[in-house]
């Protein structure tokens, strides 16, 4: 709902058509893509939508851990104000995990004088995209997860493996990629997800098993509005994490939870549309891509690999999210671009004329949705008004070859990229760019001085 509209039609018709809820979670999701917000009884939900729902501000500035950030000066140092959060029109919905009858609502956040907060995730990708209606353009997007399901029981006592069938009690033990039978193996799981997500409308279109033990990965429906597509992924998520729950299953999205298995990964496919509904990205035959491939395309691709440095901090967003950034993994080390090829970071998949589109691989799937949305499109919109011109695309393997940009996979490289940029300032917001990155780094530094596991394995007795 636009934020001037504040009535409660939605919340009362909501609550007339489901007189059994009683309890409704207010979702608010923070820089991370963890969701954070308020239970709200149902006799309080309609104020939610008149008068908002006070929470603090720093909530979208927190760390990994869900703890304020000492070097930032919202938290503690502010004395940590308040401000109104109201809801997303179209995202209240039941929930059918939960132990007693309950639904969720994502909110979004106002400043004091009700103007959009700096640091709202949704608030930073609506303004990269009023950029493209300036220029006549709509994104067409669809986003793609990678996860793991993993043992519960094994977990809670430091053993992390892939979780057993559900069905058949079989731990899996080989990769079998796009295998049908494991499937089946959490049919009962896979099922339940299927069912809440048609419940919520949420447009899931196909489960795969995935490139490694355990890994499945599951497609969204594209659709013009990125925003709610992001808002769809955000409750996605949710909703397999919170089903497996149910079925005494952890769904991960972690990055790379196996050092010897696939990464997971969050993939963007976007076309461009114009005023008419044309695909401005589809052109002539390009022969190394084997696609059809226009000038606007080309100045999109240019872009993305011109300001893939500079994101890298928001498509890698914690110390595991760089355990991924491997060659030979189907994961980005140096920003390439090809046809149907899944060894580059930006693949042109196959598919018809109309269908055309790039697929920016380079995302894990524990980044924030919202803001590796941002920064995609600020790239693509980057490089088509300054008419950019993108380097060959590499046909083959990607990993072999010696062009591209080199990519900065470690994290405190990243950092230093990100807080070099100038892009990310112009469309994300400077403020915002330096409130992330002081998280980032007091995360970064928290995380380099925690003695881990391996550091005894190697030094205990040897040093």
């Amino acid at each position: 709902m636009a934020f001037e509209d504040k009535t409660d039609r939605e919340a009362r018709q909501f609550l007339a058509n489901n007189p059994d809820v009683v309890t409704i979670d207010m979702l608010v999701p923070d820089m991370n893509g963890i969701l954070r917000g308020k239970q709200l009884t149902r006799e309080y939900l309609p104020k939610l939508y008149t008068e908002g729902v006070r929470m603090p501000g720093s909530i979208y500035l927190l760390d990994w851990t869900g703890q304020n950030i000492g070097t930032l000066d919202y938290g503690s140092s502010d004395g940590d104000p308040d401000f109104l959060c109201f809801p997303v029109e179209g995202t209240l919905a039941r929930i059918d995990w939960a132990r007693r009858p309950s639904a969720q609502v994502i909110a979004s956040m106002v400043d004091s004088k009700e103007r959009p907060h700096f640091a709202d995730p949704r608030h930073i990708l609506s303004r990269v995209l009023d950029r493209f209606r300036e220029i006549g353009l709509t994104p067409v997007v669809a986003i793609e997860y990678e996860f793991y399901f993993i043992d519960q029981e094994a977990a809670a006592n430091g053993n992390i493996m892939p979780a057993r069938g559900r069905e058949t009690g079989w731990r899996p033990g080989t990769v079998n990629v796009y295998g049908v039978e494991e499937l089946y193996d959490f049919e009962a799981l896979l099922d339940e997800i299927q069912q809440v997500c048609k419940e919520q409308d949420l447009p899931a279109e196909t489960f795969v098993k995935e490139y490694a033990t355990g890994q499945y990965e599951i497609n969204l429906h594209h659709t013009d509005d990125a925003l709610k597509a992001c808002d769809q992924a955000i409750l996605l998520e949710r909703c397999i994490k919170s089903v497996a729950r149910k079925h005494g299953v952890i769904a991960s999205f972690m990055a790379k939870p196996f050092s010897d298995q696939a990464g997971c990964g969050l993939h963007i496919h976007c076309s461009l549309l114009d005023k008419d509904g044309n695909n401005v990205m589809t052109g002539p035959m390009d022969e190394v891509t084997g696609r059809p491939i226009s000038e606007t395309m080309r100045h999109a691709v240019a872009g993305l690999l011109t300001t893939m440095r500079e994101g890298m901090a928001i498509f890698a967003p914690n110390a595991n999210s760089y355990r991924r950034l491997r060659p030979g993994t189907y994961a980005p080390v140096r920003g390439l671009w090809g046809g149907d090829n899944r060894t580059v970071p930006l693949r042109i998949p196959g598919g018809s004329e109309k269908a055309v589109r790039i697929e920016h691989r380079v995302a894990g799937a524990d980044a924030n949705p919202y803001l590796v949305m941002a920064t995609v499109l600020a790239g693509i919109h980057y490089g088509i008004v300054n008419k950019l011109t993108p380097q060959p695309p590499v046909a083959g393997d990607g990993y072999a070859s010696e062009s591209g940009i080199e990519l900065p996979i470690r994290w405190p490289v990243a950092l230093a990229a990100f807080d070099e940029s100038n892009f990310l300032d112009d469309y994300l917001g400077a403020e915002w760019c330096d409130a992330f990155l002081a998280a980032r780094r007091f995360e970064a530094e928290n995380h380099h001085f925690t003695i881990h596991q391996l550091d005894f394995d190697w030094y205990l007795r040897t040093a």
